[in-house]
C-alpha cells in the first residue's frame, strides 16, 4: 500500500500536498520511505545544501521539515534503542538472549570503542545522533520565516514546537552522557570542521541552556493547551507538553547526581575545573517544586490532562468493582490518547511498529494446534521486581505488620506454594496452586504482571467471558502451553509484564497474536504528580499535608489509602510518612510501582544515587524448567548484577569521536 502511494505521490504533487495536511502521520512515513534522514554528528550543515530552499519552498514542505525534527527524537519504546528498557534489569530476558544490545548493556558489557547504544553520533544500525536531530532542529529555526503562505500563528506554533524539541532533545543528552556540548546554532558551511571541535560544558550551564528554552517556548503561549484534532496532529506537543518537561528538568537538576555531587570531583573540563558543582543548593528543589505545582495547576485548569479512572474505562461486559479498577489500571497505560497522556511519541514511531514489545510480553493463554508464528513471551520480570509492588494494605511486604507477624508468616513463606480459594479465585484460577507472594496484593499487581496460573482478562480470540471468573490464565510449568520450549524462546521467571500489552490486543486464533499499535506514553500525569510529591518534600524539611496529596491521588486511583492513613494502620514503621527521608523512601516506591516498565527506574535510580545499592544483586526466578509444582516454585538465580560506580551513571562517548575531536573528554571510567 505504501509502495502504491509513493507512485501516485511522484505522479500527482497536488495530491500529496492535501493528504499531507490532512495528516501529520503520512509525513513521517513518507520521509521514513524516501530515507531522508542521513548525518553525522556535530556536522551541522546537512550535505543537501542546495536543497534547504527546497525544504522551506512552501507550507507542505514546512510541514515536512517540522515532521523531520520529531523523527529524531530517540525512539525509547523500542527495546534494543533505549537503555533504560532492560538496563536496570527491571525486565530481563533468558540467559540464550543474553547477547542482545539490552542485555549487554544491563550486565555491563558496554565500551567506549563500540557503544551498544549510540545516542551521541549514530550508528548503522537505525539509531540516529541527537546532535543531528539537533542540528535539524536549528535547520529549521534559521529558514522557517522564508515560507510565505504559512501563516503568522502557525509559524509561531511550529517555532516553539521545535525549540521545544530541541530542548527536549539536549536534556536527553544530558541523562544519557552528564555534561555535553550544546548545539545552540549551527556554524555556516565554511566552518563546519571547526565547528566539531567543541567543548562539553559544566552540567549546569546545560541545564539551564534546556531550561531557557523550555520558558522561551512556555511564555511564547504559542502551542495549543491540547491536541483536538486527533485525525492530524496526534503526537505534537501542546502547552502541557513544555510545562511537564521544565518540571521534569528542574527535578532531575535538583536529583542528588547532578546537584553537589562530590562524587565527580575529579571529572574535570578543559579549564580543570568539575564539570559537577561541588555544593548542594537546595533552592534547586523549591524551583524543582514551583515548575511541578505550576505544571500540575496547568492541567488541573485546562480540564484535559487527569488521572485516568474506572469512570473513563469502557468493559466489553459488566465486570465486578476490583477488577475494572484492574482493567482500569492497565488502560492507563495502554489505551490510546487517554486523559492521562500528556504526551506519546506518536509522531516519531509506535511502542514498537513491528508488535514485537507487545508479542515478547504475552503468554500463550492455551495451547497452539500449530508451530508457526510462536509467541515468545521473553520478556521476563524478575522476583526483585514483583516484590517492589505492595501489599493489599497499600504498604511494602517487608513493613506489613499482617505480612510480618500475622498466624501465617506471609512474609516468610512468601515463596511457598498456596493454593486458591473462592476469595481470591477472581485474580488466580480456583484450585490452582501458584507462589503464596501472588496473593493478597495490591491491584497494581495484577494490572502489571501476569503469572502462573495467574487471571489473564482479555487478549483472547474468543467471546470476552461474561466475568473474569471464566477468563483464561497462563499455564507457565515446563511443558506446559505457556513455557515455549523452542530454544531461547521461553519466560526465564514465570512473570510477564503484562502492562505494557494493550487491551485491544488479541490471539488471532490459538497460533497468532495481532498486536494494537499503541503509542507509547513518554508523558504520563501520574509521572508529574509524583515528580510534584518528591519535589515538593526535598523543598520542605517535614513533609506536610501538600506533599501528601500528591502521591495519595496515584494512590487513591489504584484503590489504596493515603500513605498516612496505610502507615499508620499496617506498617511496622509507622511514623514513616511523617519524616522527610521516610517519605522519600515512600515516594521513590511509589515511582517503581506506577511507573513500572516504562523506562523510568533506570533514570530515577541513578538520578537518586541509590544505583550502587539497588543493582548490585541477584537476579532470581522461579525454577521455570521444572514441571513439578514444588520444583517450580524453587528460587533460582539467573544472572548477578553489577553496577559499577562511577562509570555506569553516564553512557560512554564513542572513541572515535574522541579521537576527531581531543577537546571532548570522556566519562569517568570509559
Amino acid at each position: 500500500m505504501l509502495i502504491l502511494l509513493k507512485k501516485r505521490i511522484m505522479k500527482n504533487k497536488i495530491l500529496l500536498m492535501r493528504c499531507l495536511r490532512n495528516s501529520f502521520f503520512l509525513i513521517v512515513i513518507i520521509l521514513l520511505m524516501m530515507g531522508g534522514f542521513s548525518c553525522n554528528y556535530l556536522d551541522v550543515v546537512p550535505e543537501n545544501v542546495s536543497t534547504i530552499d527546497d525544504m522551506f519552498a512552501d507550507r507542505y514542505a514546512a510541514e515536512k521539515s517540522l515532521a523531520s525534527c520529531y523523527w529524531a527524537i530517540p525512539r525509547l519504546s523500542h527495546t534494543w534503542r533505549n537503555p533504560a528498557d532492560l538496563g536496570s534489569m527491571e525486565i530481563i530476558l533468558n540467559k540464550e538472549n543474553r547477547g542482545r544490545t539490552s542485555m549487554k548493556l544491563a550486565l555491563g558489557e558496554d565500551n567506549a570503542s563500540s557503544p551498544l547504544v549510540n545516542y551521541w553520533s549514530g550508528t548503522s544500525d537505525n539509531i540516529r545522533s541527537v546532535y543531528a536531530g539537533i542540528r535539524d532542529c536549528n535547520t529549521f529555526l534559521d529558514n522557517i520565516e522564508s515560507v510565505k503562505d504559512l501563516p503568522r500563528l502557525e509559524k509561531d506554533r511550529m517555532i516553539a514546537e521545535v525549540k521545544l524539541l530541541k530542548a527536549y532533545m539536549h536534556f536527553q543528552l544530558i541523562y544519557f552522557y552528564g555534561p555535553i556540548c550544546p548545539l545552540r546554532i549551527s556554524p555556516p558551511v565554511d566552518e563546519s570542521i571547526k565547528g566539531t571541535r567543541v567543548y562539553r560544558e559544566k552540567i549546569d550551564d546545560c541545564f539551564q541552556y534546556v531550561l531557557d528554552l523550555v520558558n522561551e517556548v512556555i511564555e511564547s503561549n504559542a502551542l495549543p493547551p491540547v491536541i483536538t484534532n486527533r485525525q492530524s496532529e496526534l503526537g505534537r506537543f501542546c502547552q502541557a507538553a513544555a510545562y511537564f518537561i521544565k518540571a521534569k528538568v528542574l527535578v532531575y537538576w535538583a536529583s542528588p547526581l547532578f546537584n553537589g555531587n562530590v562524587d565527580f570531583n575529579d571529572f574535570l573540563d578543559h579549564n580543570g575545573e568539575p564539570f559537577f558543582n561541588q555544593t548542594y543548593n537546595a533552592q534547586r528543589w523549591v524551583e524543582a517544586a514551583k515548575a511541578c505545582k505550576e505544571a500540575v495547576e496547568y492541567c488541573e485548569e485546562n480540564d484535559r490532562f487527569r488521572l485516568y479512572n474506572t469512570n473513563d474505562y469502557v468493559a466489553v461486559k459488566p465486570l465486578s468493582s476490583e477488577y475494572l479498577l484492574i482493567q482500569t489500571l492497565r488502560a492507563s497505560v495502554t489505551e490510546s490518547f487517554n486523559v492521562e497522556t500528556i504526551w506519546s511519541g506518536t509522531a516519531h514511531g509506535y511502542a514498537k511498529s513491528d508488535g514485537s514489545l507487545q508479542t515478547e510480553c504475552m503468554p500463550r493463554l492455551e495451547s497452539p494446534s500449530a508451530s508457526t508464528n510462536p509467541t515468545p513471551g521473553r520478556n521476563s520480570v524478575p522476583i526483585q521486581t514483583v516484590e517492589l509492588f505492595y501489599s493489599s494494605n497499600g504498604v511494602p511486604i517487608e513493613e506489613d505488620k499482617e505480612w510480618m507477624e500475622g498466624t501465617g508468616k506471609l512474609y516468610e513463606n512468601r515463596f511457598q506454594v498456596r493454593s486458591s480459594d473462592e476469595e481470591h479465585k477472581g485474580k488466580i484460577q480456583l484450585g490452582e496452586q501458584t507462589a503464596s507472594m501472588n496473593f493478597d496484593r495490591e491491584p497494581r499487581f495484577y494490572s502489571s504482571l501476569g503469572f502462573d496460573r495467574g487471571k489473564w482478562y482479555g487478549n483472547h480470540y474468543k467471546n470476552t467471558p461474561d466475568n473474569e471468573l471464566d477468563c483464561l490464565f497462563p499455564k507457565a510449568r515446563f511443558g506446559e502451553f505457556s513455557f515455549n520450549v523452542s530454544p531461547g524462546q521461553y519466560n526465564t521467571t514465570g512473570y510477564w509484564p503484562k502492562k505494557l500489552v494493550a487491551i485491544e490486543s488479541f490471539f488471532n486464533d490459538a497460533n497468532t497474536f495481532y498486536s494494537y499499535r499503541m503509542p507509547f506514553p513518554e508523558m504520563r500525569y501520574a509521572d508529574l504528580l509524583l515528580l510534584t510529591a518528591e519535589a515538593v518534600n526535598e523543598s520542605k524539611d517535614v513533609p506536610d499535608a501538600e506533599v501528601y496529596r500528591y502521591i495519595d491521588q496515584v494512590r487513591a486511583r489504584a484503590g489504596l489509602e493515603g500513605v498516612v492513613e496505610s502507615w499508620q494502620k499496617y506498617s511496622e514503621n509507622s511514623d514513616k510518612p511523617k519524616t522527610k527521608s521516610g517519605m522519600r523512601a515512600i515516594i521513590q516506591r511509589e515511582r517503581k510501582i506506577e511507573l513500572a516498565f516504562e523506562a523510568q527506574y533506570h533514570w530515577d535510580t541513578r538520578r537518586w544515587k541509590t544505583a550502587p545499592r539497588e543493582l548490585n544483586r541477584l537476579i532470581q526466578g522461579w525454577t521455570v524448567n521444572e514441571n513439578e509444582v514444588e520444583a517450580y516454585y524453587r528460587l533460582s538465580t539467573i544472572y548477578t548484577q553489577r553496577f559499577y560506580s562511577p562509570r555506569d551513571y553516564f553512557m560512554p562517548i564513542p572513541e572515535s569521536d574522541i579521537i576527531k575531536n581531543p577537546q571532548l573528554v570522556q566519562n569517568p571510567g570509559w
